[in-house]
């Protein structure tokens, strides 16, 4: 039998999103408004971008989205070591 899948899902579940929208989960907290997102149905990856609407998660959102979260955790590492 012939594998129909693809790294984006198979051809149902991209059909499914053609006619009835995504379905989003998070799948990585950056910060605690920036959040990258994915399809339950064919893995496509979204996140929030500076005005906090959707964009495609390419290759260098990623990359800025761990930087900013590098930054995140050691700024809010910091400010818990400050108040203790």
């Amino acid at each position: 039998m012939k594998n129909t899948t693809s790294p984006k899902g198979n051809f149902f579940s991209a059909l499914f999103c053609n006619l009835f929208g995504h379905h989003y989960v998070v799948s990585r907290k950056v910060t605690g408004h920036i959040k990258e997102y994915t399809c339950l149905h064919c893995q496509k990856q979204v996140t929030t971008d500076a005005s906090g609407k959707l964009s495609a998660l390419t290759p260098q959102m990623r990359e800025i989205n761990s930087a900013l979260q590098d930054m995140y955790r050691k700024r809010s590492g910091r400010m818990v070591q400050n108040v203790a």
